[in-house]
């Protein structure tokens, strides 16, 4: 199953598989993540090092699936990343056929760790609600 996209259907998720050669290759594999995490992931989660299609540099991607939502976070160094970037983020770590989104809660509801970092999430028991096709 080379290359192919694994669906595991089970408690309703269906995820991308990230032990895929393409993704694997970028696993972050050292201690920092085996202290803060305590393993190095699996094919639902991971640390990843992702090099912008832009102009090569280092976005740190972490990616998780649990509690009814699958969630990738990508971050640079010195800004966040950028529409383009987070396209990228999205088609790397979910399937063709699904849709992520990064949402603006309330400010009272706002917590920020890092700066320079955005979040794609993903619900799996449900699908996301989209506005009419000729408005996206």
């Amino acid at each position: 199953m080379r290359g192919e996209i694994k669906k595991e259907v089970a408690r309703g998720r269906i995820v991308k598989n990230l032990y895929l050669p393409e993704i694997e290759k970028m696993r972050l594999k050292n201690a920092d993540v085996l202290n803060r995490y305590g393993n190095f992931g699996d094919d639902t989660c991971g640390a990843f090092v992702v090099n912008s299609p832009i102009d090569n540099a280092v976005i740190l991607v972490v990616a998780s699936a649990g509690v009814g939502w699958e969630h990738v976070s990508a971050s640079r160094e010195n800004r966040c990343p950028n529409w383009r970037e987070m396209q990228f983020v999205k088609e790397l770590f979910f399937n063709d056929d699904e849709t992520a989104v990064e949402y603006h809660v309330a400010k009272a509801k706002h917590i920020n760790i890092h700066a320079c970092c955005l979040h794609l999430w993903r619900p799996t028991g449900e699908k996301i609600s989209m506005p009419p096709a000729h408005l996206v």
